[in-house]
């Protein structure tokens, strides 16, 4: 089998210096790179203290990834579980408006990076969609996408009014389901015919290309009231819950290799421990899910599957909600554990966001649906944890962004001193 340039031909060695070398905070990467002579910037912009660590703004568009979605995610979860909370109270909804423009205005402004990147420098970021770590964040864009959709929905009515909101809403939907799906397919498609792929290898990461159509099915639901009665309507439903299907059964796959790989090789280096509160997106918004998809099955489904559907989200929710809590538990006693002995700053750290706002929306649903105290206290509690998490990566992202640190790029990792050795053969791909 062909292996992918660069990768295959050597084996899990290379997948984890790969790893490192691209989550890895742009302080790490200078010493991971070696000692060099310091060059002082000399553009305008650096006079005020910004981008000082670039040599030229152009540096900005250079080298962006995917994962810089997941800022857009972090941040328009926050708006939008503030707008599902069940204990509403004043200048809650104001805020969170605010907070889903700024999402909005990242979602345009990493967009036009992108494409700018895609522009300028093709060469470079064909080599990060060739990447075996980088790959897998091409579904952060879709669920920025769909996040910001729903958020215009929910908040941005007040803004634009409805009928602009509903419009932006479906194009954005229409676009993030589309491009998720495409990633649903080409991620594990390159996983399984290029990447060099090791028993050591999963991380949280492997979830983001399969939880997209998870993020279509929940905020789907939310427009099937503005869909035509009729076939329409139960055709978006229907898709919503194959993509709930979907992403599901790939979801419980890909936990269950993360579960392995942490029984047998452990949490692994410390940037990558923040990925493991990945596995609470596709809990979380599976809940969240079943709980919209069943609360608008009545609109399009015959009365006696509506109410099966409707109780589905509740028999579903609540197991699976009880696990979730268990990898909260998991994951952050490892996370602690980690902290203790140094867990640098990275694009990794917006896994503390958007993971655990699916959580505060599935467990919204689950008091909506059930009138259950438990979860109304719950849904408090994460939202309170996750706007906490939110402001301090959003403070880091935003202090390394001005210095123009974490638009630096990430070294090529050396090649292994093996491969000069008869002895050790290359690995067969």
């Amino acid at each position: 089998m062909q292996g992918a340039p660069g990768y295959c031909q050597i084996g899990g060695a290379r997948t984890v210096e790969v790893m490192n070398s691209l989550l890895s905070p742009p302080t790490a990467r200078a010493t991971a790179t070696g000692p060099g002579p310091a060059r002082t910037p000399t553009h305008a912009l650096a006079r005020w203290g910004l981008l000082r660590d670039l040599e030229d703004p152009r540096q900005v568009i250079a080298h962006i990834t995917p994962n810089w979605y997941a800022s857009v995610m972090g941040t328009g979860i926050v708006a939008v579980a503030a707008a599902s909370l069940p204990q509403q109270f004043p200048g809650l909804r104001t805020a969170a408006t605010a907070v889903w423009a700024l999402a909005a205005f990242l979602l345009v402004a990493l967009s036009v990076a992108t494409a700018l990147h895609w522009l300028r420098h093709r060469t470079t970021a064909r080599r990060h969609a060739r990447n075996p770590v980088i790959a897998h964040f091409y579904g952060a864009p879709p669920m920025a996408m769909l996040t910001v959709g729903a958020g215009t929905l929910l908040l941005g009515r007040d803004v634009i009014g409805l009928r602009a909101a509903v419009d932006l809403d479906w194009a954005l939907w229409f676009a993030g389901t589309a491009a998720g799906l495409v990633c649903a397919v080409a991620v594990p498609y390159l996983m399984f015919t290029r990447h060099d792929v090791r028993p050591d290898s999963a991380f949280g990461g492997w979830l983001m290309p399969v939880v997209p159509p998870m993020v279509s099915a929940s905020t789907g639901a939310l427009l099937v009231p503005f869909a035509p009665a009729g076939q329409a309507r139960l055709t978006l439903l229907l898709c919503c819950y194959a993509m709930f299907g979907l992403s599901l059964l790939a979801s419980i796959i890909v936990i269950t290799l993360i579960w392995y790989r942490l029984a047998m090789h452990k949490s692994g280096p410390a940037v990558m421990v923040p990925t493991l509160w990945i596995v609470l997106g596709p809990l979380g918004q599976s809940i969240a899910a079943a709980n919209l998809l069943g609360g608008v099955a009545h609109l399009a489904m015959p009365a006696r599957y509506a109410g099966a559907m409707q109780a589905f989200g509740v028999l579903y929710g609540v197991p699976v909600w009880g696990f979730a809590l268990l990898w909260v538990a998991l994951a952050g006693a490892i996370t602690v554990r980690t902290a203790r002995s140094g867990l640098p700053f990275s694009l990794t750290w917006w896994s503390f966001t958007f993971p655990v706002g699916t959580v505060v929306l599935g467990t919204s649903g689950l008091a909506l649906h059930t009138d259950a105290q438990l979860f109304r206290v719950a849904a408090a509690v994460f939202y309170a944890a996750l706007v906490m998490a939110w402001l301090l990566v959003a403070a880091r992202t935003a202090h390394g962004s001005l210095r123009g640190r974490l638009f630096l790029p990430a070294p090529q990792p050396a090649q292994p001193t093996q491969l000069a050795q008869p002895a050790q053969p290359a690995a067969v791909c």
